[in-house]
């Protein structure tokens, strides 16, 4: 993989991928707001903490795998490595965590269905049938992205976020009824977002004859699963950030909406978030070629063109949600919640800390820094949950939204701390 290559790679691949998933944010987002007018407070409610829960679990667990197989496979392809890349290695941390899933799963039923969801058979199988498939999704995630295949990358998650849709569609318009038809299409869309893999599969370069890795260069089972535990780290502090509100609010609240509002205000981070992790989808594997070819100058501009474009998206989101944020909201959802204008403001800004954030999240993950990047976000995940169960401020939506921006501004600190240490990986020779 040229140097050349590796640039056009990164800017056409964040654009793809920018269509495809700023298309899959707006559907995610229509898929709650359609579910709010289709379902009374309660039950929305119970979609939301289920989406919630949902995504923490598949996030924690599967993301490592789609981290380490994109960082893996592109450092290879920059090393002169076209094919063989190793699959065995990811596959098995990937069984190991889905199994380990399951089995806890089942053991405890009985509180999951009866405390969690109230009693809704439904909506646990509908939680275990999904977190199950999603481990074949985020395995192919991980292997589009390392092959630098955005537009079937940014075509699975568009797929999944429309089939998603469909059901709750389907209930307003009368043709199914209910949560559950609702909470079905989060168990339906991770099968139908399969089907670009084959098409994918495809593009496989020939076989060749390759020149044979090093010892330090292969990816073992300890290598590949200490770089995994420190990124299912991270994404279980990143999934604390996104929804510790949400828990904490509902556990905390003496109102059983209130959990929702929480939800639909921190909804404003969830469809960006969706967007940028298009240009970081793009940016890891190109950061990771980097790295191995030693492009250090290439390297800092790509995070400093990537963090200036969050400042300015995060500032006009801030500036939009000042004028009109309390009016869309209200538009949106059919809450019985009025929204203050500068609490979904500092949600914005809390956005750009927290995109800002995983920027540099991915070139610490390059530069083979997951241990450290992980205490940096293991630190702001404490801090947001101390501060929610605090209770400093009587509201629990406002406190939601101020130690959010908190929590993410202290995050984007401590990770540009780690941005300024020297490499921990030598690159190729």
């Amino acid at each position: 993989m040229s140097k050349a290559d590796s640039g056009s790679g990164y800017g056409a691949g964040a654009k793809l991928l920018a269509i495809g998933i700023a298309s899959t944010g707006l559907v995610t987002f229509a898929y709650f707001s359609v579910a709010s007018y289709a379902l009374n407070d309660v039950d929305y409610k119970a979609i939301s903490l289920l989406w919630s829960v949902l995504f923490v679990i598949v996030s924690v667990i599967y993301r490592p795998i789609e981290q380490l197989l994109s960082r893996t496979i592109a450092d290879r392809r920059a090393r002169g490595f076209e094919t063989g890349h190793p699959l065995r290695t990811p596959m098995l941390i990937q069984a190991a965590f889905a199994l380990t899933f399951l089995v806890i799963a089942l053991i405890f039923k009985g509180p999951i269905e009866d405390d969690l969801f109230d009693g809704s058979a439904a909506l646990y199988w509908v939680l275990v049938v999904a977190v199950l498939a999603y481990a074949a999704s985020y395995f192919a995630r991980g292997w589009l992205a390392g092959h630098q295949w955005f537009a079937y990358y940014g075509g699975l998650v568009f797929l999944e976020a429309n089939a998603r849709l469909l059901f709750a569609v389907a209930v307003v318009i009368g043709i199914a009824e209910g949560q559950s038809a609702v909470a079905m299409g989060m168990a339906a869309a991770p099968f139908v977002s399969l089907v670009v893999v084959p098409l994918a599969f495809s593009r496989r370069p020939k076989a060749q004859a390759a020149k044979k890795e090093t010892d330090e260069e292969a990816l073992g089972l300890a290598r590949g699963g200490r770089f995994a535990l420190a990124v299912l780290a991270i994404m279980a502090a990143e999934q604390t950030l996104l929804n510790a509100g949400v828990l904490m609010a509902d556990v905390t609240a003496t109102d059983a909406a209130v959990a929702g509002y929480v939800f639909n205000a921190l909804l404003i981070t969830r469809a960006p978030l969706q967007l940028f992790q298009a240009i970081q989808g793009a940016l890891l594997p190109h950061l990771a070629g980097l790295e191995a070819k030693a492009g250090k100058a290439e390297f800092e501009k790509a995070i400093r063109q990537t963090i200036l474009a969050i400042a300015g998206f995060a500032l006009a989101v801030a500036l939009g949600l000042l004028i009109l944020g309390p009016f869309a909201m209200d538009l949106l959802f059919e809450d019985e919640k009025t929204f203050a204008r500068l609490g979904l403001v500092a949600v914005a800004i809390g956005m750009g800390f927290h995109l800002a954030a995983g920027t540099l999240n991915q070139a610490a993950l390059a530069r083979d820094h997951a241990g450290t990047a992980a205490a940096a976000w293991l630190v702001s995940a404490a801090a947001f949950v101390i501060w929610m169960l605090a209770g400093a401020i009587d509201d629990e939506l406002t406190r939601a939204e101020v130690g959010y921006l908190g929590a993410a501004s202290l995050l984007c600190a401590l990770l540009a701390i780690v941005y300024r240490r020297p490499s921990a990986s030598p690159p190729a020779a």
